[in-house]
């Protein structure tokens, strides 16, 4: 089986990240925005982001969208 194309897993990952930062954003931003300097911010987002994108948000979208992936 071929890998899927660049930019099929492009668009996979921004329907995974981009609901999932908004919702990070919608329910912690006050939190967020206490956290400073700006890159100790951006570690705390990316270290909640990231294992969920991994585990979670990704293989549910590779599933539910694997006929589209494949072609």
């Amino acid at each position: 089986m071929k890998p899927p194309k660049k930019w099929k897993m492009a668009v996979l990952i921004w329907l995974a990240i981009y609901p999932l930062v908004t919702l990070i954003f919608a329910f912690g931003s006050d939190l967020l925005l206490s956290i400073n300097p700006l890159p100790l911010r951006t570690l705390a987002i990316t270290l909640v982001v990231i294992p969920i994108m991994v585990f979670i948000c990704i293989p549910l979208l590779q599933k539910l969208l694997k006929n589209w992936i494949s072609k």
